[in-house]
């Protein structure tokens, strides 16, 4: 584990990158994210100085709240998860995680897409379709909100895309 990359290693705890989730359309607080997540301020103040530490957050403002100082952080633009090749069986279990937590809080009777399956495509369609899932998500990413913001609704996804080594050669 100590060879781990540090940024896989922040991004593969569950409420860590259920953070940078919640960061992802604006700056929250430890206080903030304590109570979206119901956990400890404490608790909530260490994972951030955590992804801090590795470059995932960035301090956006800071501000005098009830006599002291608040500092919110926002998720730092971009797709850690897509380049980590080395750690992809530590994402996906925490990705795992996180899907069976969001799971249990799917709303009743709601539409969703769920997807399972190991195809054989030519590299062109795959690339292609890796172009297409990439500006999807993208597209969330841009239209989300804050938490709670009036007009809006929860919503889970977790994609992991990836070409498999061909188990019935000899090198697979």
């Amino acid at each position: 584990m100590t060879d781990t990359d540090p940024v896989l290693r922040a991004l593969a705890h569950p409420l860590r990158l259920r953070m940078l989730s919640l960061m992802w359309p604006g700056p929250m607080s430890a206080a903030e994210l304590a109570r979206e997540l119901d956990i400890s301020h404490a608790l909530a103040s260490q994972h951030l100085r955590r992804l801090d530490a590795v470059g995932l957050v960035e301090l956006a403002e800071e501000r005098t709240r009830r006599g002291g100082r608040e500092r919110r952080y926002r998720s730092v633009q971009g797709t850690p998860l897509s380049d980590q090749h080395e750690g992809t069986p530590m994402l996906a279990e925490t990705m795992a995680h996180t899907l069976r937590e969001r799971a249990r809080r799917r709303a009743e009777g709601s539409e969703g897409v769920t997807v399972d399956a190991e195809l054989w495509v030519d590299p062109g369609t795959w690339k292609n379709v890796r172009q297409r899932l990439a500006e999807l998500a993208t597209e969330l990413h841009e239209a989300a909100r804050p938490p709670h913001t009036p007009g809006t609704v929860p919503l889970g996804v977790s994609v992991m895309a990836f070409p498999l080594r061909d188990g019935s050669r000899p090198d697979g």
